[in-house]
């Protein structure tokens, strides 16, 4: 999750990248869990909340519960000056993009001012982190070449619930940890696995992202906060 700031001022909407529901073959358990998340977040007292699919709310479905609850799995908009992209590389259980998607996000960024301030939001990476982990997109190559075009990219993305800071060419992609569920550094196990939980550290590796947007240095300020007691 990420919270974003536009010129110094209070957090005005709040981004979460995906997984916002555990998996389940039940389709009823299944929109009962979105429907709950949903009831959650309403609480937020920021003036807008944007989501995307994680793999957890949309490969077993191809989405189709996500956007009764949540809207279209990609889309774009702006906000102060940036152009947001979100992409979908998990309601294809292959962890692809797809070429219908690419040739959309294609058309969307020639529309744009070469020179515009674009932000792309994804759950998977669009870079190989660890493909045996399922931490890659299948035809990401082909997202990033597309978008080195610009030369104001940035890339926040979640999936691996870990802080993560990442080049390919000028664009930045950026991972930050999650309200739940740590997971351990990439290679780091034989095996993925959660962290087990630890009482005495209840929250451990877990954490949120505050982003803070200078929009005409094409600057984003970045600053990780952990889970805390209170």
């Amino acid at each position: 999750m990420a919270a974003v700031n536009a010129l110094d001022e209070q957090p005005d909407f709040v981004v979460f990248t995906g997984d916002l529901t555990q998996t389940t073959d039940d389709r009823k358990l299944r929109r009962d869990r979105m429907a709950e998340f949903r009831d959650i977040v309403s609480q937020l007292k920021v003036k807008t909340v944007r989501f995307m699919p994680g793999e957890h709310d949309a490969s077993l479905d191809r989405g189709e519960a996500y956007q009764e609850f949540f809207g279209d799995l990609h889309y774009t908009f702006d906000h102060n000056g940036v152009h947001f992209i979100t992409l979908d590389n998990v309601s294809d259980p292959t962890a692809a993009v797809g070429e219908k998607q690419l040739q959309w996000l294609q058309a969307d960024l020639k529309q744009l001012n070469k020179d515009a301030q674009i932000v792309v939001l994804t759950h998977r990476p669009l870079f190989d982190l660890a493909p045996d982990w399922d931490w890659a997109t299948r035809d990401g190559a082909a997202v990033i070449d597309t978008l080195l075009q610009h030369p104001n990219v940035t890339v926040l993305y979640g999936h691996i619930h870990q802080e993560h800071h990442h080049m390919t060419g000028h664009i930045a992609h950026h991972a930050a940890k999650s309200l739940m569920w740590a997971l351990p550094e990439p290679g780091s196990v034989p095996k993925k696995a959660q962290i087990p939980w630890n009482p005495a550290e209840p929250y451990k590796g877990l954490g949120f992202r505050n982003v803070e947007a200078q929009v005409p240095q094409a600057r984003y300020e970045i600053e990780e906060f952990p889970i805390s007691r209170g």
